[in-house]
C-alpha cells in the first residue's frame, strides 16, 4: 500500500477540512483510482479527526476538477507513488516588482495590497509604443447581493509555476516586450486590486491580444480560488471550467484506463 497527501482547495476545503489529509491506496494506483475511491467510498481519507464522508454535492464537483501531483498538472492515468502530494483543484475563480530591465517578465503572488500605479510605471520602457493593463477590482455586489469582502487562496507552488509559464508563453506567442502578472491572496476589501496584468509592447495590437489572452487563460488554468462573503452569507465563486485536456471525471477516467 502507498499513502499520498491530499490537498483540497476552494470549495473542496469545506468538505474535506482545511488541512492536508492522507489517502491510502494499493501500489501502482493512478490519479483515476484515487478519484474513484473518493467518489465510491466517500471515506477515502483520514486525518486527526478520523474518517470523513463527502456530502452529496461533492460528487458532482469532483467531475471536471483538475489534479496536480507534486505541483504539476496530472493526467488521470498517472501512477501515484508513496509520499506524492496530490492537489484537488476545482475550477479556478481565476510585494510589488522592482525595476524591470530588458525584454522580461514579472510574476508574483502577494498578500500585500497591489500598488497598480507603481507596478505599471515599473513596466514601462522608452521603446514601448503601448502598455495595456488589466486591473481586476473587488466590486461591492454580485448578482444583486451586497459584497462585504473577498478571500483568495491558491495552491501557491503550482500557481506560481503556472503564472511563470503563462508569462513566458505570452512573450513568445505575441512578441511583446514585457509581461507582469501579480495576484493577491488573503482577504480583500471593496475597491482593492485582486489581479493586475501589464503588457508592454512596441505595438498596441499585440499588447491588447496578449493581455486578453493572459487574463482569460489565468482564470482557467491557474489554481486560485475566490470566496465571496455577502451581507447574507458566503459562497465559493463558481470557477471557469478547466480546458478539456486538464479536466477529469473520476468515473469516466477510471473506465477509460
Amino acid at each position: 500500500m502507498i499513502q499520498v497527501k491530499v490537498l483540497p482547495f476552494g470549495v473542496l476545503k469545506d468538505w474535506f477540512g482545511s488541512g492536508a489529509i492522507v489517502a491510502e491506496l494499493p501500489e501502482r494506483s493512478t490519479v483515476a483510482d484515487l478519484l474513484k475511491l473518493l467518489v465510491d467510498s466517500r471515506q477515502a481519507v483520514s486525518d486527526l479527526d478520523g474518517r470523513r464522508r463527502l456530502p452529496e454535492g461533492a460528487v458532482q464537483t469532483l467531475r471536471g476538477i483538475a489534479v496536480g501531483v507534486n505541483a504539476e498538472f496530472a493526467a488521470a492515468s498517472q501512477t501515484l507513488c508513496d509520499g506524492d502530494e496530490v492537489g484537488l483543484l476545482p475550477p479556478v475563480s481565476g510585494g510589488a516588482p522592482g525595476e524591470v530591465e530588458g525584454p522580461s517578465r514579472f510574476t508574483a503572488l502577494t498578500v500585500d495590497p497591489i500598488d497598480a500605479e507603481r507596478v505599471v510605471a515599473a513596466a514601462k520602457r522608452g521603446e514601448d509604443g503601448a502598455v495595456v493593463v488589466f486591473d481586476g477590482i473587488v466590486r461591492n455586489s454580485t448578482r444583486g447581493r451586497q459584497t462585504l469582502y473577498l478571500d483568495y487562496e491558491a495552491y501557491e507552488e503550482m500557481a506560481t509555476r503556472r503564472m511563470e509559464v503563462l508569462a513566458v508563453e505570452a512573450l513568445t506567442k505575441f512578441s511583446v516586450r514585457h509581461v507582469t502578472i501579480v495576484h493577491r491572496l488573503g482577504r480583500l476589501a471593496i475597491g482593492e486590486t485582486s489581479v493586475l496584468i501589464v503588457v508592454a509592447s512596441a505595438h498596441r495590437a499585440a499588447a491588447f491580444d496578449a493581455c486578453r489572452w493572459l487574463i482569460d487563460t489565468l482564470k482557467k488554468t491557474v489554481p486560485i480560488w475566490k470566496k465571496e462573503t455577502f451581507a447574507d452569507g458566503a459562497v465559493w465563486a463558481d470557477g471557469e471550467p478547466f480546458p478539456a485536456i486538464l479536466a477529469l471525471d473520476p468515473e469516466r477516467s477510471h473506465d477509460d484506463n
